[in-house]
């Protein structure tokens, strides 16, 4: 469903919940209610016009716009073309990257060496990507579901591939707060899924914790990137120790399942 048509969706309920008729508001706006029920079949209406119908109901336009909003479908994932663009811009992917993970735009120019107009450029363009909506004084929502992933093997897992993973792991996660571990384990399907689950609400903790502690000095906070991988796979090197009667390893040609 398009944004018009859920607009009029939400106007078609707050008309119900204040009793109110095609015919009733068709006399208070000057308007046959044959014009009005064609207002309404064809699934578009200016926002003039909606004003006036919302006046001329007594509902509030903001209900109406919030009950649109609430309506309106979140992505799961974003298009091959959409994620090159993020990629052909590394300053649109570092924007990108900072929104879904709830920074404010002040956290971003505190943070990066991006001015305050390339910034709100880059904003706008993840608007019209639909990756957020992008709202007054710079603020945004996010327009991606919780279940939101980058494509499998498309361009910004290519490039975390390519730019990220060695530099992110060259380091020797020694430092305050750091840690490293790879854990294997014998797992069903159901048991995966379990603990994917707690890698979302681990990734959740991290960014509560970042709005929490932006009320910090900066000199206070640092960068930390958690990088969590949870995938079939096995090293070649153990595959080779394999007994002959042992299950069959994981197929190592399926690529990373999350970045």
């Amino acid at each position: 469903m398009s944004t018009p048509e859920l607009l009029l969706q939400a106007l078609r309920t707050e008309m119900r919940r204040a009793g109110l008729t095609y015919r009733e508001l068709a006399g208070r706006v000057g308007m046959s209610e044959s014009s009005i029920k064609r207002v309404f079949s064809q699934g578009d209406m200016s926002l003039s016009r909606l004003a006036q119908f919302c006046q001329a109901a007594g509902v509030s336009m903001h209900d109406v716009l919030q009950q649109a909003l609430q309506a309106a479908p979140e992505t799961d994932q974003l298009t091959l073309e959409q994620e090159r663009s993020l990629v052909a811009d590394p300053v649109l992917l570092l924007v990108a990257v900072c929104c879904l993970g709830h920074w404010s735009f002040e956290q971003i120019l505190e943070t990066y060496r991006v001015e305050a107009a390339p910034c709100i450029a880059a904003l706008a363009r993840l608007d019209r990507l639909g990756l957020i909506e992008l709202k007054p004084l710079n603020r945004y929502r996010l327009r991606v579901s919780r279940a939101f992933r980058w494509r499998p093997d498309g361009p910004v897992q290519g490039y975390f591939r390519e730019h990220v993973v060695g530099d992110y792991f060259s380091g020797r996660f020694d430092g305050p707060g750091e840690t490293l571990m790879a854990v294997h384990g014998r797992l069903s399907s159901s048991s995966a899924q379990e603990v994917a689950q707690h890698v979302e609400r681990l990734a959740g903790e991290l960014s509560r914790l970042h709005q929490e502690d932006a009320r910090l000095p900066p000199a206070v906070r640092d960068g930390y990137t958690l990088v969590v991988g949870l995938r079939s796979w096995e090293l070649a090197a153990f595959t080779g120790l394999r007994r002959a009667a042992a299950s069959p390893a994981p197929p190592h040609q399926k690529g990373p399942r999350k970045m």
